[in-house]
């Protein structure tokens, strides 16, 4: 799909391609015929998906003279949840051109709010694209707060609450064995969005910097934006390891607490097996029915088997609880 639009100080309105004062030409999984149209119009050459996906640095970032080609890692939501995408920027004095392959929140809702554009004649295309990029910070700023408040949750969840409060006890175990499950599956998305959104934030690292220092027909306004928007990266950065640490710790803990829960199955397994060895032993001796066996001919020869069996089964729980073991 392939919108054009115009500005009007600080608003945004479609245009009709190729129309005089089209300076900002979005481009959604574009067809081959939309992107020759918009070459056409705009005079720009545009990289293919395959130039935009690339991951060297000398793909990402190119110039020609005034032009410059860049692309980053965004993120796109799906039905089935976050998944990694890719944005190109074609940047000239007086066009922009975006090129997305998947629906884009930041640049949706940055269509829909008022930006500078700059004096009437100057560079808005600049303008424009330091604005898309503050929007995708912001977005991912707001994702990373929202992502550090599910963590907290999760962190209160997992050292401070008892998971489960049914009154049997295998119902509790059972409970929190779920409880533990689900918190697994949470922390694999979270590790997922922090990784989308530390590659989209590496991306705006090097675009930033780049427009600086290679296009010299920047307002000074938008250098200013600029350098501040590598501020904002920086701290954004160092946020995502701390959350990254954050789901690492907590994934660690979360482990350790299936690990308890699993050694202390496995605790109560090896009581039973222990317990029932001994009586197991009296049993098979003597059931063996040898001729020359002293007790075949007593008469409480049968209720001294089971006393010394029952014997055998309680002495070890005993020695257990003493120890401290049950």
């Amino acid at each position: 799909m392939l919108t054009a639009y115009g500005c009007n100080h600080t608003r945004f309105f479609e245009t009709p391609r190729g129309a005089p004062n089209a300076v900002w030409y979005d481009l959604l999984s574009p067809s081959d015929e939309e992107i020759a149209a918009t070459e056409k119009e705009t005079g720009l050459s545009l990289p293919t998906q395959a130039d935009i996906t690339e991951i060297e640095n000398s793909s990402r970032l190119s110039s020609d003279g005034p032009v410059l080609t860049m692309s980053m890692p965004v993120v796109a939501r799906t039905d089935e949840g976050l998944e990694g995408s890719a944005c190109g920027f074609v940047l000239s004095p007086d066009r922009l051109v975006t090129i997305r392959f998947a629906p884009s929140m930041p640049i949706d809702h940055f269509k829909q709010t008022p930006h500078e554009t700059g004096e009437p004649g100057g560079a808005a295309s600049a303008f424009i694209f330091t604005g898309l990029l503050e929007a995708f910070v912001d977005k991912q700023a707001d994702a990373l707060e929202k992502l550090r408040n599910e963590l907290d949750a999760m962190s209160h969840q997992v050292f401070h609450h008892r998971f489960a409060a049914a009154s049997k006890q295998a119902d509790k175990r059972r409970n929190q064995e779920y409880e533990l499950q689900a918190i697994l599956v949470t922390l694999g998305r979270a590790y997922d969005t922090i990784s989308f959104l530390r590659d989209s934030q590496l991306g705006i690292a090097r675009i930033a910097p780049f427009t600086q220092t290679t296009a010299d027909w920047l307002p000074k306004s938008v250098n200013a934006r600029l350098k501040s928007l590598n501020k904002d990266i920086a701290s954004l950065n160092e946020f995502s390891t701390h959350l990254t640490d954050k789901v690492q710790f907590l994934l660690d803990a979360t482990l350790g607490l299936i690990s308890i829960a699993q050694n202390g199955l496995i605790k109560v397994l090896t009581i039973v097996s222990i317990v029932g060895i001994p009586p197991t032993l009296i049993a098979g001796i003597y059931g063996m029915n040898f001729h020359d066996m002293p007790e075949l001919s007593w008469s409480y020869g049968y209720p001294y088997a089971w006393a010394f069996m029952i014997l055998s089964a309680v002495l070890p729980l005993i020695l257990f609880r003493v120890k401290g073991w049950l």
